[in-house]
């Protein structure tokens, strides 16, 4: 059976804005906290409809929503509900930052979060994470990584993908073949090769190749990647790949 995801988080319809800042309000004040009612309001509201919550929120009590929710939380409860409370490209770059900071570096959250993004979406990143840091994402990535891994994700960060749905079946075919030649067809690996075409080309398009690639040699690129990368520049090539497979079963890459 494929398979059809379906949102677990819908907007609240109506919306009542003034009775859920009302609650939350009540949930936190005095002695003890409401819990329950915190997770029915939070947990059942979209993110757009929880900013207005928070807004409302300022408004009614000269509070900010998330300090409060911080000062009656704790544990990883507190993590889930902030993180609920954060617009997405905020979270994210607070996922970033974390995983950049203090000793050594959580290069996963680097790639699960950089290489599943558009072009689009990496610019409003690049510039919410150095408004949040007064540092710019580049090279703060850069004094974290090193070798082919971090030429890879600065590609990326730096923003050269092509438009979404951009696509070029000749040069699929082009790029197939010079992967081939980077990897299977030769002794060693080029990696260049390959970061400049995973990190160039659109979602549309590197499935294009992807497809061409496996026409071509008779295997997969996740073979090809398996066989010829490791380390961390292994995991965010491979990273890519099931990315394209999600959002080609959410309709999203135009053939």
């Amino acid at each position: 059976m494929d398979y059809d995801p379906i949102p677990t988080v819908v907007p609240a319809e109506p919306l009542d804005v003034e009775a859920d800042t009302t609650n939350l309000r009540a949930a936190m004040k005095g002695f003890g906290t409401d819990e329950q009612t915190i997770i029915d309001i939070i947990t059942a509201r979209s993110n757009a409809q929880r900013q207005l919550i928070k807004e409302n929120f300022l408004r009614e009590y000269g509070r900010d929503l998330i300090d409060d929710l911080k000062s009656e939380l704790g544990g990883k409860f507190e993590d889930a509900i902030i993180a609920l409370m954060m617009p997405p490209v905020k979270y994210l770059c607070t996922q970033l930052h974390r995983a950049m900071a203090g000793m050594g570096t959580n290069e996963s959250t680097l790639v699960e979060i950089l290489c599943t993004k558009s072009n689009e979406e990496m610019v409003e990143i690049v510039k919410c994470y150095e408004d949040m840091y007064d540092r710019p994402l580049a090279e703060h990535m850069c004094s974290e990584t090193s070798g082919h891994f971090r030429r890879l994700l600065t590609l990326i960060v730096t923003g050269v993908r092509d438009p979404v749905g951009a696509v070029d079946a000749q040069k699929a075919v082009e790029q197939a073949q010079q992967l081939y030649s980077a990897g299977e067809a030769k002794l060693g690996t080029d990696e260049e090769v390959f970061n400049r075409i995973l990190a160039h080309g659109s979602f549309a398009q590197l499935r294009l190749v992807f497809d061409d690639y496996k026409q071509l040699s008779g295997q997969t690129i996740e073979q090809a990647i398996k066989h010829e990368m490791s380390g961390e520049l292994h995991e965010a090539m491979m990273a890519i790949v099931p990315y394209l497979d999600s959002i080609e079963t959410k309709g999203v890459l135009e053939r």
